[in-house]
């Protein structure tokens, strides 16, 4: 039980630091530290990190933060992306699909670290979505729509397959494709996990999947009380600090799961 509370404070300062980066750490957690293969993990991992992500949301309502009309649009097309990521699953050997995450991470990890070290100097001028001066929301146009159904549909999919929660594809999505400030973008990220990351474990639950209990609810009590740490921890901290260090330990867990992967 200690292990399972030590590693749901863990990815809850992750998801606390960087506002959508536990998801991805909570599988490999569970993999790691009680031995599961994903596919016994994914369900687990969804419930927390969903849990997670609407406290955080709700935060970011509070604040005005939340651009709902896009969170909304990319948690419908993700919705059901998430069922075909599941059946996906559970075509693949526990095996291969630990490879799987482990390269999914590798890339997540190179990417966060490129965003420290290579942030654009004027990301309003490449938007391809773009924000209202005035009101601070989107405008929307028939290109909007499609950008962010793909990105919702991308992250179903991943969501389904390996039981994340999809951030690690919202935040640098978002950042890419719109002038939205930061602060909105993790926001809108955490809305849209959290109503993802229901339909997730829906699709698991379908599919036959179980809920241990006996873990699910310390692991998510303590992700809870570790998301609150993390967001104490982030005021003291640089993006880039942050950023580089999420990288890190994405890249030493890789490592973990590749070699689980090649059965080493």
């Amino acid at each position: 039980m200690i292990v399972v509370l030590l590693l749901g404070t863990l990815v809850g300062a992750v998801l606390g630091l960087t506002g959508a980066g536990g998801g991805i750490l909570a599988v490999p957690a569970l993999v790691n530290g009680l031995g599961w293969t994903v596919q016994q993990a994914a369900p687990v991992a969804l419930i927390a990190v969903a849990t997670g992500a609407a406290v955080g949301a709700l935060e970011g309502f509070r604040h005005g933060l939340v651009r709902y009309r896009a969170a909304a649009l990319i948690a419908l097309a993700a919705m059901p992306m998430t069922f075909v990521g599941r059946w996906l699953a559970l075509q693949i050997s526990a095996t291969l699909l630990a490879g799987v995450f482990g390269a999914v991470m590798l890339l997540v990890a190179w990417r966060a670290w490129q965003s420290a070290t290579a942030r654009a100097e004027h990301p309003q001028q490449a938007a391809r979505c773009r924000v209202d001066p005035v009101s601070g929301r989107l405008i929307w146009t028939p290109l909007t729509v499609v950008l962010m159904c793909v990105v919702g549909m991308l992250t179903g999919l991943l969501t389904g397959l390996l039981g994340v929660g999809g951030g690690f594809v919202i935040v640098p999505a978002l950042r890419r494709l719109t002038n939205l400030a930061m602060q909105s973008i993790v926001a809108t990220s955490l809305l849209v996990i959290a109503l993802t990351g229901i339909s997730g474990v829906v699709s698991t639950l379908v599919h036959g999947g179980q809920l241990p209990v006996m873990v699910l609810w310390p692991f998510m009590g303590a992700l809870i009380a570790g998301m609150a740490l993390g967001r104490k921890l982030s005021g003291h901290l640089s993006g880039a600090t942050i950023q580089r260090s999420f990288a890190l330990l994405l890249l030493l867990i890789a490592g973990s799961m590749l070699w689980r992967a090649a059965g080493l």
